[in-house]
């Protein structure tokens, strides 16, 4: 029981621990952005409002501004590992997202750590380009994520030209979606959200395909936004329903309609857009 110890005029309340709420865990694997935009900042933003607790693992730290990559030192394969190991020998993990991986040897350091823990619902976001055009994976790992990674995962979440790149084939119209998820899907064995935010539609539209179940998610465009993070806090989303025991199909319903309060939560800090 809470209770208040007096003395004099003085009383201090000493809370009592014993009724402290559990939360379900979810992990970000994942680059910092500076600015907090996105990358584990936004991941770490999204578990949070989503009642899910956070840990992280850096990969890369980055100087960034909302709109461009300036700088990225990663971090060593040793360190990555060494952070995994502390995070899931002392965390019930149930959920785990990866952002930015970078290169080829910190992506077999997380995929020789991960591969121990079958039991953990993966979902990978193949962050290959910044918004801003920058590079976020080197060319030589782009195969190593493809093999070492993707069958590891529960879901993958590549935007248009990250499923182009995975499936081997141009991805323009809402069909090349569907054809590019069923494609992903049989090379790599994991289900696929192909995200549709730059296709040039009257609604944001998402392809989602398991192997059994596939829908369409769609939401009205929010005009005149542009946001960094928005593909970093939509794989977060999905990743904590899963920790909080969603299935797969509803987490990706879920994590979609957080997208769109998400949309219309957006703050500005000065001349940047932020999604709330």
């Amino acid at each position: 029981m809470a209770g208040v110890w007096g003395h004099g005029t003085l009383s201090i309340w000493m809370p009592d621990t014993r009724t402290s709420s559990r939360l379900n865990t979810a992990l970000t694997v994942a680059g910092s952005d500076c600015s907090g935009g996105a990358g584990l900042q936004a991941d770490l933003r999204t578990f949070a409002k989503l009642g899910v607790h956070g840990a992280s693992v850096v990969t890369c730290v980055t100087a960034q501004k909302p709109n461009r990559v300036s700088a990225i030192q990663p971090t060593k394969p040793s360190l990555v590992e060494a952070q995994l190991e502390a995070v899931l020998g002392s965390l019930s993990v149930r959920a785990v997202k990866t952002g930015m991986l970078f290169s080829r040897p910190i992506i077999d350091a997380v995929a020789k750590r991960l591969a121990k823990r079958r039991g953990l619902q993966l979902v990978v976001d193949p962050v290959m380009i910044s918004s801003s055009g920058t590079p976020l994976l080197k060319p030589s790992a782009v195969t190593a994520l493809a093999k070492r990674f993707l069958p590891l995962a529960k879901l993958v979440t590549p935007n248009l030209d990250e499923a182009a790149t995975l499936a081997k084939q141009p991805v323009r119209e809402p069909e090349d979606m569907r054809d590019a998820a069923r494609t992903i899907h049989e090379r790599f064995g994991c289900a696929v959200l192909v995200k549709g935010g730059h296709m040039k539609t009257t609604e944001a539209i998402d392809f989602f395909f398991d192997g059994k179940e596939e829908f369409l998610l769609s939401a009205p465009r929010a005009k005149g936004l542009s946001p960094p993070g928005t593909g970093c806090t939509y794989s977060a989303a999905i990743t904590a329903f899963l920790a909080k025991g969603e299935t797969l199909a509803r987490a990706a319903e879920l994590g979609k309609n957080h997208m769109v309060q998400a949309f219309e939560d957006a703050y500005r800090v000065g001349k940047h857009t932020f999604l709330g």
